[in-house]
């Protein structure tokens, strides 16, 4: 007779919350998660005991109902985790996965940013009992930290990159947000695609790391004592691109940033709309939707330097065309096998210290991936 799985433990959030700060402190629990039962899976569904889950910004903004998917609480947050198959459905193939497998759960099939049967099987929990069709074996050069940060931010960077912008090797890519998950991801892909790369953000610790996992060069957007939050940069990249400007921009941060970022642009350039985490409380909270606060950009710069101006909703974008998930996945789990691109993982902690874990990804304090370890 087999061991039974010992009880584990997951996060709930109770009720949506004004702010994802507030929720934070108020709208998350730590409850006891009976183990799973192996005699009651389906023939296709498998046990993960997950090692590590991400903790992103995407999970944040869910706790006030502030995301464009509103999950329906008490839910379990965690949109992406990695662990290991700890039981299998008598009807799962050995050729998908087996008892003791380091796999990926695919946050696009299962969890709370997805509206099927399994919406609740969030990462931030000792368990998730999914299809087997959504696992993925990890790529054997990642840990489970990193394994549980790949997908989300480099299909993201994929998607933004190679399917909207069409980049080029040549070209010239501007990059903020940089030390953040999507923008890390973005720096890696850009320079695999033979781009250069100029990152910006507001620390000079922080973008050392961006410059030595792949930027070419790095601006600090910050304004000092007694000038605008985000100071004029536009003269360091024009000199840094021979006066002509960028090719691109990689915008995952939205309001100034983005006013400054159009004034670095050639002629002709593209514009690429990834996020907006300068301005999270673009929609009211407590899941009451509109836009009160939304970002805007000026029409007369976009008309007169020609730009392209694109939304890259990674996610929606293969909700409407299905047909573009497998190329872009491959392609990721292929450069992450081959070791040309790996997740930065600054902050880890127990699943105990959850709170902890959040407030480190909503005060900025993380580099690339945050995880936590049930």
């Amino acid at each position: 007779m087999r061991t039974p799985l010992p009880p584990g433990r997951q996060v709930l959030v109770t009720e949506f919350a004004d702010s994802p700060s507030e929720a934070i402190e108020r709208s998350t629990t730590l409850v006891a998660q009976p183990p799973p039962d192996p005699s009651s899976l389906g023939p296709d569904e498998v046990v993960v005991g997950i090692r590590a889950a991400s903790v992103g910004w995407v999970d944040l903004l869910m706790t006030s109902g502030q995301y464009q998917h509103m999950a329906e609480p008490p839910y379990c947050p965690g949109i992406e985790y990695a662990g290991v198959v700890e039981r299998v459905g008598a009807g799962v193939d050995p050729a998908r996965c087996r008892e003791g497998d380091r796999v990926i759960v695919d946050f696009m099939q299962v969890g709370p940013r997805t509206g099927g049967a399994y919406r609740r099987a969030g990462g931030f929990a000792s368990y998730a009992v999914v299809p087997a069709q959504a696992v993925v074996p990890i790529p054997a050069r990642l840990d489970f930290d990193q394994a549980a940060c790949l997908l989300g931010a480099y299909e993201t960077a994929h998607h933004c990159l190679v399917t909207r912008a069409q980049l080029r090797a040549g070209e010239t890519v501007l990059v903020t947000g940089a030390s953040g998950a999507t923008g890390l991801a973005a720096v890696q892909v850009a320079r695999r695609l033979g781009a250069t790369v100029i990152g910006t953000g507001r620390s000079d610790a922080k973008l050392a790391v961006v410059r030595a996992l792949g930027a070419d060069h790095v601006v600090n957007s910050r304004g000092g004592d007694g000038e605008p939050e985000v100071r004029r940069f536009r003269d360091e990249v024009k000199a840094l691109t021979g006066g002509r400007g960028v090719d691109v921009v990689y915008d995952t941060v939205g309001g100034d940033v983005s006013l400054e970022c159009l004034r670095c642009v050639d002629f002709g350039a593209r514009f690429v709309i990834v996020g907006w985490t300068s301005t999270p409380d673009v929609a009211r909270g407590r899941g009451q939707r509109g836009a009160p606060r939304a970002n805007q950009l000026p029409t007369n710069l976009i008309q007169m330097k020609g730009l392209s101006v694109l939304g890259a909703p990674a996610v929606i974008s293969v909700g409407r065309d299905p047909t573009l998930r497998p190329p872009r996945l491959a392609q990721v789990l292929a450069w992450a096998a081959s070791g040309e691109i790996a997740p930065q993982v600054s902050h880890a902690f127990p699943l105990e210290r959850f709170r902890e874990a959040m407030r480190a990804r909503w005060e900025g304090e993380v580099i690339g991936g945050c995880v936590l370890r049930p």
